[in-house]
């Protein structure tokens, strides 16, 4: 067997530091999103109207990079199929959910639970067979779904606990991880990450608008000051860039790179919400929150090692 070449190795390099950069990056702008809407919402904004115009502004954003980059947004029927239900459970239903629970459960509580899709991702591809049965990675989810037991067990016994939104905050894992598995089965033929990106983000800037015109929820901005226009920028900035590196590390990482991306959102996000916005820690933090961290370490390494086995077999 001849020795890999220079250039061989350079490329192998790139191939893992490209995903590894786009969890990195997108994981901590997951865990600062969720803080600015903690933030929006002291500063008058409501879920909905934080949520609709950064989504805009992020979706005008990626079509400007896309433009850029002369890759334009499919518009068969199968892209308009993609863009919608995409949108829905990955971007406007699941956040929608997040952002209003936000200020009832605390952002601490709802960056933790941005690490259980994954996790939830893998029960699914159980279920429709579109993975093996691993033990380790079993192993892994059992862990990690009794750490946010021990975290929901503690926000439903504490003496000022809302259950009501508890559940809504513990329902946005689920769709997220509903868009995992969707976007992994649909993904339209030969599209570019760039190019799908901002699709599905102007989809979700639809459904928003017209949930706000059939409901009694509002998106109107505050007018006093330029302080939530100056906050709806920099959230369209993170969403463009979170969004973004989602497709990135989804197309280029595969779905065992992609299931941490919510445990480096946790990451940063909790610690940015005990010690920037002044919250208390979640009761059951540091046992929680292990169990969690085993159970992704569990998934992320049976994962390798079924990649690695079927590597293998195919040398």
């Amino acid at each position: 067997m001849s020795e890999p070449t220079e250039q061989q190795i350079s490329r192998n390099r790139n191939t893992w530091l490209i995903p590894f950069a786009c969890l990195l990056t997108g994981g901590a702008l997951t865990g600062i999103s969720t803080n600015l809407a903690k933030y929006a919402g002291d500063i008058g904004l409501t879920p909905l109207a934080f949520l609709f115009w950064s989504i805009a502004g992020a979706a005008f954003i990626l079509s400007i990079v896309a433009l850029a980059r002369h890759e334009s947004m499919p518009l068969s029927t199968r892209s308009f199929e993609y863009y919608f239900i995409a949108a829905l459970v990955s971007v406007a239903g699941s956040n929608l959910l997040l952002f209003s629970a936000i200020p009832h459960v605390g952002a601490g509580f709802v960056a933790l639970t941005i690490s259980l899709p994954p996790l939830l991702t893998y029960l699914g591809a159980l279920t429709l067979r579109i993975e093996k049965f691993n033990i380790i990675r079993a192993t892994g989810v059992a862990t990690a779904l009794i750490g946010a037991g021990v975290l929901a067990v503690h926000k439903f016994s504490a003496p000022d606990a809302s259950t009501f939104w508890i559940l809504i905050a513990l329902c946005g894992p689920v769709l997220l991880a509903i868009g995992n598995i969707y976007r992994t089965l649909r993904w339209p033929d030969k599209a570019s990450p760039s190019a799908l990106a901002p699709g599905m983000l102007i989809a979700a800037a639809f459904l928003l608008g017209l949930f706000s015109m059939m409901s009694d929820f509002s998106i109107d901005i505050p007018r006093e000051g330029l302080l939530p226009l100056g906050l709806i920028a920099i959230q369209s900035c993170v969403f463009a860039g979170q969004f973004l590196l989602l497709f990135l590390l989804q197309k280029t990482g595969g779905p065992v790179l992609l299931s941490l991306l919510g445990s480096v959102g946790a990451i940063v996000g909790v610690p940015v919400a005990i010690f920037l916005q002044g919250e208390q820690p979640p009761e059951g933090l540091f046992l929680g929150a292990s169990l969690i961290a085993i159970g992704v370490a569990l998934v992320t390494w049976g994962g390798v090692k079924m990649a690695t086995v079927t590597e293998n077999k195919i040398q």
